[in-house]
């Protein structure tokens, strides 16, 4: 009885520490465990998830950058081609103000002639009365023979 006691007393001694391990050991740890397992596969896939959205956040960013250039060209092309419109529309405002400056200069200079011309024409007609008067040894009367003065200012 003594080794059979003895071996009996152990192995219920051993199913009770086997019993006591799983239920309140064995079965907490193992929760433990599959917790955090689950936690790390989370995890992971978290990861993998903000990998993937990185790649696509750059990937879209890319995108647009290369847009925002394109059209930054784009408007700076607009801007080139408005400047050249602006300059050549300068251009043709100055041209034009050139050629009305130059024709109202040129009108005036016509006008400025035509003066000198009836001045002179009026000085002619005065010398020419002179000298008939010294020719012919009398006075001329502008009035009465004032027919005779204009077809002569028309002939100078």
């Amino acid at each position: 009885m003594n080794i059979t006691a003895t071996l009996l007393g152990q192995m219920i001694a051993f199913v009770l520490l086997i019993w006591f391990v799983n239920k309140l050991l064995w079965g907490p740890l193992t929760g433990m465990m599959a917790e955090r397992q689950k936690r790390i596969a989370d995890g992971l896939a978290a990861a993998d998830r903000g990998r993937h959205d990185l790649e696509l956040a750059e990937k879209r960013a890319k995108e647009l950058l290369h847009k925002a250039k394109n059209d930054s060209a784009e408007v700076l092309a607009q801007a080139e081609r408005r400047a050249v419109e602006i300059v050549e529309e300068a251009k043709g405002a100055a041209r034009a103000e050139g050629e009305r400056l130059v024709a109202g200069a040129r009108a005036e200079i016509e006008q400025e002639a035509n003066r000198t011309r009836e001045k002179l024409r009026a000085e002619m007609v005065t010398l020419a009365v002179a000298g008939a008067e010294k020719v012919l040894g009398r006075e001329i009367d502008a009035k009465a023979h004032g027919d005779l003065l204009n077809q002569l200012v028309k002939q100078i």
